[in-house]
């Protein structure tokens, strides 16, 4: 009988040669005309970041993607939508924790004036960057970004093995066996995530591509501090019951699972590492709640409420 490792790599290569033959299986891009260069995408054009735009890959929540050229290279071009046009909203779930560059903008902010709106939405994009740039140099697999100016975020395309865009998670059947070792080979990326001090904050399977040679997380702007975010452990846990929820479909047994809640509390201990022993399984916390301590502080959130609406009705006089 084959070693766990090798039977864990043949179930992988088997799985992503199923992949390839799905891919290959799509029809060829039309060729035809030149694509007329979106507005957002000509400032790129005109100081030669850009050469050519070939395509448009997607359009989501929060921004259009194009496959473009640069050069000899083929790239994304994720063109953010403004704000009142996205349909993910910045929560302050997700701002809690972001640093900003001076109390000024702090202030400004806060009161949601015009320069306070153009500060968090500067600061909304290049998180994304920030982001991408922290999770590479910590081994995690996303695109490599360049640049991101005027709203455009430049990064390298995810594709298969043939140089075609990689599908995204949620278009590959696959079987029992797969789904077990490509929602553990997510695990260790969450796992090596939160070891770089980030979470995700919306993972899915909508948001994970599979490249020729494993799975890449991709769309990151609204990823938060793990240990300056209130709600961090919630958004942490949630992003792992996705990925069970996803990944039951095809394995069963990951319909019970509790992976986020065991892999949080090993981070809580640092006991947390890339290699941890998980079981899925957490015994339920039986600890009174302390009734006194919780609503003291949902009055110290209505405090902070009202003192909010008073600076800003005072702002406004």
């Amino acid at each position: 009988m084959s070693p766990p490792i090798i039977q864990h790599d043949l179930i992988l290569a088997k799985f992503f040669a199923a992949v390839l033959r799905l891919v290959a299986a799509l029809p060829a891009p039309h060729a035809g005309a030149r694509m007329k260069t979106p507005k957002r995408l000509l400032p790129l054009v005109e100081e030669g970041l850009i050469d050519e735009v070939l395509s448009q890959l997607m359009s989501g929540k929060e921004a259009t993607v194009y496959v473009v050229r640069c050069g000899d290279a083929v790239r994304c071009a994720k063109v953010y939508k403004e704000a009142s046009q996205r349909s993910f909203r910045q929560a302050a779930s997700y701002l809690d924790g972001r640093k900003v560059k001076n109390s000024r903008q702090a202030r400004a902010m806060e009161k949601g004036t015009r320069y306070g709106r153009q500060v968090q939405e500067e600061q909304w994009q290049n998180a994304e960057v920030d982001a991408l740039f922290r999770l590479a140099n910590a081994g995690v697999r996303v695109p490599t970004p360049y640049i991101c100016t005027d709203g455009v975020l430049l990064m390298d395309l995810v594709a298969d093995a043939q140089g075609d865009v990689a599908p995204r998670l949620n278009d590959v059947e696959m079987t029992e066996a797969e789904a077990l070792v490509m929602h553990r080979a997510l695990l260790t990326q969450v796992i090596r995530i939160l070891l770089a001090g980030m979470i995700h904050g919306d993972l899915s399977e909508y948001n994970i591509l599979l490249a020729d040679d494993g799975p890449v997380i991709i769309d990151l702007p609204q990823a938060v501090d793990a240990a300056g975010n209130s709600q961090a452990r919630e958004m942490f846990e949630r992003d792992v019951a996705n990925l069970a929820q996803y990944f039951s479909r095809f394995a069963p047994s990951l319909a019970e699972s509790n992976f986020g809640r065991e892999i949080w509390l090993h981070y809580e201990a640092g006991a947390l590492h890339e290699d941890v022993h998980l079981t899925g399984v957490v015994a339920p916390d039986m600890t009174p709640v302390d009734m006194d301590a919780l609503m003291q502080d949902m009055e110290e959130v209505r405090l902070e409420a009202e003192d909010r609406a008073r600076r800003q009705r005072e702002a406004g006089d």
